[in-house]
């Protein structure tokens, strides 16, 4: 049994690299969305016993703060817009990292 280093060299490089992209890009479109003044508010899913479920009190105490977190937001309505525009635009970059990947896995065997 011979072992090909090289090729695996290059495949734990393009994994390492594909990883930070996809990780880096989205934590920065993240940021950039709550900067942009629409921090996501995410209810957790309904499982028996796996997660606890919010109750209402609890969500709309979670939808009181990101709507106070909107309202106390200094930056301008051009600045605010250029932070959105960034998100997406990280967002844009992650999903394409993620479909490349996809796409290099199905065709490129």
């Amino acid at each position: 049994m011979v072992i090909d280093w090289g090729a695996f060299l290059q495949v734990f490089v393009a994994a390492i690299v594909g990883a930070s992209i996809v990780v880096t890009s989205y934590a920065l479109g993240l940021r950039l969305l709550v900067r942009g003044g629409r921090p996501p508010l995410v209810t957790p899913a309904e499982f028996t016993d796996a997660i606890t479920v919010l109750t209402e009190k609890q969500r709309r105490r979670g939808e009181k703060a990101v709507a106070k977190a909107a309202r106390k937001n200094p930056l301008s309505d051009g600045q605010k817009r250029l932070s959105l525009v960034g998100a997406y635009a990280c967002f844009a970059v992650c999903a394409s990292a993620v479909l490349g990947a996809l796409l290099l896995i199905l065709f490129n065997h």
